[in-house]
Parts: C-alpha cells; structure tokens; sequence
C-alpha cells in the first residue's frame, strides 16, 4: 500500500508537469511505435495483467514508461485524460508485486491478477483522494468479495500517504497552478453557529383558542399565512393550529362550524425550541415530523411565546452562516495581509451626505495603491467591481499602503483627499 501510494504520488508529480513547444511535439511517435502498450488507454493490456499472462519485465517497464506518455501527451497540449493510466499503472505496478510474491512463496501468494486489481485501487485513490470510489470501481470489475478487506486497506492507506506527501490530486493541482485553491477539511456546520432567536419571526401573529373558527378563518384569508400560535386567556402558550386543520375540519359536513371554537382544531402542547438554542436544533425536531413551524419560547417559562421559526427562516438562517463564514475567511485574510509593513486595512460605514453615496466605484477614482475588497451591504457581502453603485449604510472595506487609506476615506466620504 505504501509503495503504491508513493507511485501515485509520482504520477501526480509527471502529469502536471508541462513540456509545451511552439512547434509541433512529435516526441510521443517513437514511443507509440515501438511498445503501443502505452498508446490509448491500456484497457486491452490491462486485461491481460489481470489473467497473469505478461512477464514481470514488461510490466516493470510500463510502470515509467506510461506516466512519461501521459505527460508528454498533455504537456504537448494534445487531449488525453489522467483517469484511465492510473488504472494502467495501478495494474502494472501490482501485476509486477504479485509476479515476485508468486516467484518468491507460490503457496501463501495469490494470483497476479488480484494483485493488479489491488494496484488499480490504490493508485487511484492516491492520485484523486477518492478511496471509496476507487473500492467501489475495482470491486465492480471483480465482483470478488474476497478482496473487500485488501481493497480497504490498500486503497485508504495509499490515499492517506499521498495526502500527507502532496496535499493536492489530481484533479485539483491544475486549478492551484492556475491560482485556484480550495479549503481543505470539514467545515464545521455552519447551522450550528446560529441561534434561533437571531432569525426567529419576533411577535408573531397569534389567536386565542376560545375564539370562533369563523375568526380563525377570516385571518387566514387577510394574511395568507399557514400557521397561527394558540394562546391561552392568559396570554400564555396553549397549542399551534394550521391551515390544514381548518381545511379537515371544513371537509366534515356533520360538523356544526358556527359552534367550533379554535381549540377544537389546535394541537395541544405543540413542540418547541428556545430562542438560545443553534437552528440545527430546530432542523432536528421539525424535519423526522415534517413540521413547517415551531413556536419559540423561553427558558425561564416554557409557555412564554417569544417568537416563531418556519422554514423561511431556517434558509435565511443559512444565508447568515454563510456571511459569517465568509467574514471569518476576510478576518483571517486581513490578519496575514497586516503582517506585510506597509499594508494594512480599514472599514468605514457610508452615511447620508457623504460623497460616494449614489457614485459608482469608478467615479471615485481612486489610488491604485488602494482595492476596495468588499461591501457589507445588509449583511451580505458583495465583491464591488467598476459599476457597483454605493448606497447609504455600506460598510466599505479598503486594503492597501497605510499612508494612502486615509486619504481614500475621505475621498468616500467628502470628494476630497487628505494632505500627507
């Protein structure tokens, strides 16, 4: 597993490597023409390692011959892809270990096939960190359930080992060249870093369980909501009825509707949540029993309605963890730029009256010492580009020479440049 993780690793390292030309590359013909092993993507010799019928030397060689095609193939600009030769050497790398355990111990060794299948996995799963992928695909191909535990073992540790040698695959280290680069890890849920009284409707609308159903029915029709709290006559929580109850209710013609009281419909002691508690608490009790809404209460009276949650609320429960974790993301970004002598950052919020509220950002003209690297536009974070037009309460975030942020400052906020 170590040795395939480490050729993985190899491969990574020679199919981003670029041997690009002006001139036409033509380096690939020889090589074609005199072992077509290598040409294409090796399925047909890929069966052959399988059933043991290639010697231990041919399939030493393709180990290094088929990662310095592949990087000829696609650092010429030619098409090609990375998924079918990892397969290859994956095989021909255990082909080859499963000809010398067989040579060297014929009783405790297996077949050499089942050592290229093995191959297959672990050098997939170390070159695009995809284990359970490269577990599944060989497992398919062999339909062999004896080789689950060596497939396992194989496959994670080899993924495991390249991961700690070069933290991209090969899917991702293109993207990095190109200077895109993702966060690595778990996130940790962003849900759970909001409370429920952050976004909880505040003073909702309620109705009292002694009150008529011709009531209930008339505030249904004025508000178009779905849901109403029940309170008691003490003002205190009783129940929760919805548009569905009055609708079953109004499906019964035996019923007499004019002597049907609210109370009569509403569910009883209705679940809930406290305004302190993360929205995932809410997500948990409301997603098993398909519920749109809870009420929210306090924990020094449990029948104390604060407020009500719904299922809006819960999406823009996840807008604000977003905007937080994109704040987070800025904080740490300012910290490393503030450690640079001459940088540094400032934020300022737009009031009616200064000078940039109602411009756009080109008609501010700014030093190009100085990025406007983002605006805080009702807690949402927008990237300003050329045409971006401020508005009254934008937080404005500057970066750049330290010397150069004042001035800029007032330039957004009088028309005017300091004098250093």
């Amino acid at each position: 597993a170590l040795l395939l993780g480490l050729v993985g690793v190899c491969y990574l390292q020679f199919t981003h490597t670029s041997f690009s030309t002006s001139t036409e590359f033509q380096l690939g013909m020889p090589l074609i023409e005199n072992i077509p092993h290598v040409y294409g993507p090796g399925f047909t010799f890929i069966e052959q390692a399988l059933h043991g019928n290639t010697s231990f030397w041919i399939l030493a060689l393709l180990i290094f011959l088929k990662p310095l095609a592949t990087s000829l193939t696609l650092g010429s600009g030619n098409s090609g892809g990375v998924f079918a030769p990892s397969l290859f050497i994956g095989a021909m790398l255990g082909g080859a270990m499963g000809g010398l355990f067989s040579a060297w111990n014929p009783e405790l060794a297996g077949p050499p096939g089942a050592y290229a299948l093995v191959g297959m996995a672990a050098v997939f799963s170390a070159c695009a960190r995809a284990p359970l992928t490269a577990m599944l695909i060989v497992f398919e191909m062999s339909n062999d359930y004896a080789l689950i535990l060596p497939l396992m073992l194989t496959a994670v540790t080899a993924s495991y080992l390249a991961q700690y040698l070069h933290p991209e695959s090969i899917y991702t280290v293109k993207l990095v060249k190109r200077g895109v680069r993702f966060d690595q890890g778990r996130d940790k849920d962003i849900m759970q870093g909001v409370q429920v009284g952050e976004v909880m409707l505040k003073e909702p609308l309620t109705i009292y369980k002694n009150q008529p159903l011709t009531e209930l029915y008339r505030q249904f029709q004025e508000t178009n909501l779905l849901g109403f709290p029940v309170l008691d006559d003490n003002g205190a929580l009783w129940g929760i009825v919805t548009l569905l109850d009055l609708e079953k209710a109004l499906s019964q013609e035996s019923v007499g509707l004019p002597s049907l009281k609210v109370e009569d419909l509403a569910t009883v002691d209705p679940l809930t949540v406290f305004s302190d508690e993360p929205i995932w608490t809410a997500i948990q009790k409301m997603a098993p029993r398909d519920l749109a809404r809870l009420p929210v209460v306090s924990r020094q009276s449990e029948k104390k309605l604060l407020g009500l949650i719904s299922r809006s609320d819960i999406l823009r429960a996840y807008d604000v963890g977003i905007v937080r974790k994109q704040r987070g993301q800025l904080l740490e970004k300012q910290i490393t730029f503030r450690q640079e002598q001459h940088n540094d950052f400032v934020e300022f919020r737009l009031k009616n009256g200064h000078y940039a509220v109602g411009k756009r950002l080109m008609e501010l003209e700014l030093s190009t010492f100085i990025n406007v690297v983002s605006l805080d536009r009702e807690s949402v974070l927008h990237i300003p580009r050329g045409g971006t037009c401020f508005d009254a309460g934008d937080i404005i975030t500057l970066f750049g020479r330290k010397n150069f942020l004042g001035p800029t400052r007032e330039r957004f906020f009088s028309g005017k440049e300091e004098k250093k």
